[in-house]
């Protein structure tokens, strides 16, 4: 039995988690490499043995980078973590954030992903443009949309994506890390189940 360290007035995770798979359908996927960087953090966290339970809460036997596999096994195997990693990280949403980030490195370190920062031209405002092409390149499901505000600040909408705030607020850090945008500020916040909002400004 996972014990989940939760931040006052954040959902339960086990509820959240059931609600969350009780929407998805066999056609939403995300990349095996999400699967296989939650799984190294654990590892390099927690030891082999925490990463074995979190691969056995996915009810999946193995992952290949970029073969798509059901977002159910990898909300499954990610609270998993989150809920053992939450401890040593300072609480659920933190080790979430952990995992978002390490989702994004990864996916920017393939040759998909180079090629995204290179459309990016290391403009942070080009970045934050593209995440749209950029999700949908690394997961089946899910519409997303960004509004600006002012040259450095805009908002991400995300709609029926499956992943918890905090997740992606980890993927917006360690995207605009990667074109080294500075005095980053990112606050998401849950306006549905499956639906969410992330205001991103930079210096």
């Amino acid at each position: 039995m996972i014990a989940f360290g939760v931040e006052r007035g954040t959902p339960e995770p086990l509820t959240e988690l059931a609600r969350r798979l009780s929407r998805a359908e066999d056609k939403d996927r995300a990349r095996g490499m999400f699967f296989l960087g939650a799984l190294d953090v654990v590892r390099q966290e927690a030891g082999e043995a925490a990463a074995a339970r979190c691969l056995a809460a996915s009810r999946e036997r193995a992952f290949v980078p970029f073969f798509l596999y059901p977002i159910t096994s990898f909300l499954r195997l990610s609270f998993s973590a989150a809920g053992l990693l939450a401890p040593r990280l300072g609480g659920f949403e933190a080790a979430m954030r952990t995992i978002g980030a390490r989702s994004a490195q990864d996916f920017l370190s393939t040759v998909v992903g180079r090629s995204f920062l290179a459309l990016s031209g290391g403009c942070p405002r080009r970045l934050v443009s593209n995440l749209p092409s950029g999700y949908s390149t690394a997961v089946s499901y899910g519409e997303r949309d960004v509004e600006w505000m002012g040259e450095r600040q805009g908002r991400l909408n995300m709609f029926r994506d499956f992943m918890p705030h905090s997740y992606h607020e980890g993927v917006l850090r360690a995207a605009l890390a990667a074109v080294g945008a500075r005095g980053t500020h990112i606050h998401g916040r849950a306006t549905g189940l499956l639906d969410s909002e992330y205001e991103v400004s930079w210096s």
